[in-house]
């Protein structure tokens, strides 16, 4: 988790676990009518309202970005910058899913950052049993998977999900990333906002549309963003020492 990798996000920055502060309950609201409303939109204004919506999730992405606590804006920034690079390559270079203009949609960027953000919010809030359950029911999942040959794409996910669920600070915002990244995947390929391939390019594996384990990638987001962060600061760090010696000199 990031608080694991580069930053502190144990600290009292939220309510105890079963409470939303008033501004959370406002971003929270913010995210779901951003995702649900804005691929309706998108699937049924054409290129107009898909750059009407991307508008709004940009807007939306400086609301929240602007509200959130302090150490998080880093994060969120990081987020927002893997994630474009994350759908350039797997969506236009790789070919996993294609979307519907087989474009990359102005708005999927900041939605990125709107669905983590949703995640570091609910993620102090669910209890300790969920935390617990996702894990079986994608290593089950998984199981199911390689005997049927069903989502095998799914199965090095999982694997990677599981790997980083390891880590003790990580593991509730992993699994509710990986529940609220099916939600979103489950609800934007219903609606035909985008596809996943069924036979993953290069791989020779099968995927479902879409892939039950998609939201694995948020681990590995999550991962850069954190590696990243933690250069970050530690080059800050370096630079502010260089300063304050040249000063001393």
């Amino acid at each position: 988790m990031l608080s694991g990798l580069a930053f502190d996000l144990r600290a009292p920055v939220a309510p105890p676990i079963g409470r939303l502060s008033g501004q959370e309950r406002q971003n929270l609201a913010l995210v779901v009518v951003t995702i649900t409303g804005g691929l309706l939109v998108d699937h049924y204004a054409g290129i107009a309202g898909q750059l009407a919506v991307g508008v709004w999730a940009w807007a939306a992405f400086f609301r929240i970005l602007s509200t959130a606590p302090g150490q998080w804006r880093l994060p969120l920034y990081l987020c927002l910058v893997w994630s474009t690079a994350g759908e350039i390559f797997l969506s236009l270079v790789w070919g996993l899913y294609t979307y519907r203009l087989e474009n990359v949609p102005f708005f999927i960027p900041p939605g990125h950052v709107l669905l983590f953000y949703f995640g570091l919010v609910v993620a102090s809030k669910v209890p300790r049993s969920f935390v617990l359950l996702v894990p079986v029911v994608a290593a089950a999942y998984a199981a199911f998977a390689l005997a049927t040959g069903h989502d095998t794409l799914s199965v090095p996910m999982i694997v990677l999900f599981i790997l980083c669920w390891m880590q003790a600070d990580g593991r509730r915002l992993y699994s509710v990333m990986l529940i609220a990244a099916l939600a979103m995947e489950l609800y934007g390929t219903w609606i035909g906002n985008w596809a996943w391939r069924p036979d993953v390019p290069y791989l020779g594996l099968h995927s479902a549309n879409p892939p039950l384990a998609a939201g694995a990638f948020y681990c590995a987001l999550d991962v850069l963003v954190g590696l990243t962060g933690r250069g970050i600061l530690r080059l800050g760090g370096v630079t502010s020492a260089r300063r304050l010696a040249s000063q001393a000199i």
